[in-house]
């Protein structure tokens, strides 16, 4: 399962045998032991790399981490992923589904031969997914969006607003803490089981979340520290990161590229964004600003850029460009939103206009492609909806502009979460946690 971070290898020595005394029970909520593992002065950072963990809580992380990644598991299966011996997760188990955290069904599979201990389906062990909650917010140019999932990602609740973010960051921040207090309210979720709030934002955003690279791209955010507002005002941990961070891990955890550990994500909208996921892990970059596909210039003598430069993808590909384009060339007012229109009309001159954006798109990412080696490159955004328009022309231009063993195992596709990725990624960065978070969760009460 991707990191959202690269989670810190947990020292042998950091690790006791030691047992909690007995008549002191865990009495923190899922958000306070939650922020135990990701708050730091300085860094975002797992409170099991700097304090001791108990080889008994040791053992949950890797029986839930187990069950994160792969959802249904029998016990055999939880052995053979884990390490661990067939006497430990069983007694991992059985603490686990007394506390909640874990339920039992019985599988459908074939069952084992008659008069033996398999003859019948093995039971299957999944997450409750009552155990916790998750908040996403994604934070675009002109809304903010909420959802509440539940600790497998099923969406409970989800609202979106209209507002004008790039100017408005007071207004949007109200917004989104009204947003967060309606969605605990209405869906009557325990306030002690929401596990932390996800923040997706159109705005490149360092690597510990607290600073934006607002300048020239949502200019009334400058100085806005967008992460200690949300934590300050709702009380929840946070954790921030670029929509295009989000919508790869929605898209890998849940959407078009499920199942893939090297994956591409590109979002085509008004700002062009991309997030990778190398070997399992997001890739950000030394200062958490990996990935902005946008601003690589591909007409060295092309329109400035609101950038500062002059010729990025931004300004030939993007919905805002392309219909800028069409505008000049037909002598009447184009807007971005009547592109999926003229795309569906089959309109000669908007599909040629694609068709020229979907050659930048390929070149650039032929980039991405040579660097990254990329398995399945998911491509999401209001320019999504063109498909073969879009995706046979950037085909071509990674083919021209790559080597043949990068480009012949490459799979372009549409995204499947839609406008959903960023708002579900931003839960999913929460719930990457889960197991750490509940490892050592007292037992609750359906």
């Amino acid at each position: 399962m991707v990191k959202s971070q690269a989670i810190p290898e947990i020292p042998e020595q950091s690790f006791s045998s030691r047992e909690p005394e007995s008549g002191q029970p865990q009495t923190k909520s899922c958000a306070s032991r939650y922020r135990d593992h990701v708050h730091s002065d300085d860094q975002t950072t797992f409170a099991s790399a700097e304090a001791p963990i108990s080889l008994t809580d040791l053992g949950r992380v890797r029986v839930l981490r187990a069950l994160v990644e792969r959802q249904q598991l029998t016990r055999s299966e939880i052995v053979g992923r884990t390490g661990l011996a067939r006497a430990t997760v069983g007694s991992v188990i059985y603490d686990l589904m007394n506390a909640g955290l874990v339920r039992e069904t019985a599988g459908t599979g074939p069952a084992g031969p008659v008069g033996t201990r398999s003859g019948r389906p093995p039971q299957l062990l999944s997450l409750e997914p009552t155990a916790g909650y998750a908040l996403g917010l994604d934070i675009g140019h002109d809304h903010v969006r909420a959802v509440l999932t539940d600790v497998i990602g099923t969406v409970c609740w989800d609202r979106s607003e209209p507002l004008a973010v790039d100017a408005e960051p007071e207004h949007t921040l109200q917004t989104a803490c009204a947003l967060v207090e309606a969605a605990v309210a209405e869906s009557a979720v325990p306030r002690e089981r929401i596990l932390g709030l996800g923040a997706g934002i159109a705005c490149p955003v360092d690597k510990d979340g607290r600073n934006l690279y607002a300048d020239g791209i949502m200019q009334g955010w400058v100085g806005i520290r967008p992460l200690d507002e949300l934590a300050e005002r709702t009380g929840l941990p946070v954790q921030i990161v670029n929509d295009a961070n989000a919508g790869v891990l929605a898209e890998q955890r849940y959407g078009a590229a499920r199942g893939h550990d090297n994956v591409l994500y590109l979002r085509l909208s008004s700002g062009i964004g991309a997030g990778a996921i190398c070997d399992g892990r997001m890739l950000l970059g030394h200062g958490g600003i990996a990935g902005e596909l946008g601003h690589v210039i591909v007409e060295p003598r092309g329109l400035l850029c609101r950038c500062g430069n002059r010729g990025c993808l931004e300004t030939v590909a993007s919905p805002p460009a392309i219909a800028a384009l069409l505008e000049r060339s037909w002598g009447r007012p184009v807007h971005a939103a009547d592109l999926p229109g003229l795309i569906t009309a089959r309109d000669r001159g908007a599909l040629r206009a694609i068709e020229d954006a979907g050659d930048a798109v390929g070149r650039a990412l032929a980039i991405a492609v040579m660097l990254l080696n990329p398995r399945v490159i998911v491509v999401g955004g209001e320019l999504a909806v063109a498909t073969e328009a879009l995706f046979e022309p950037i085909r071509r231009a990674i083919a021209r502009n790559t080597m043949a063993c990068h480009a012949d195992t490459l799979t372009i596709v549409r995204s499947a979460l839609g406008d959903s990725a960023g708002v579900r990624g931003a839960a999913a960065l929460v719930l990457e946690r889960v197991p750490e978070t509940l490892a050592v969760a007292p037992a609750t009460t359906s």
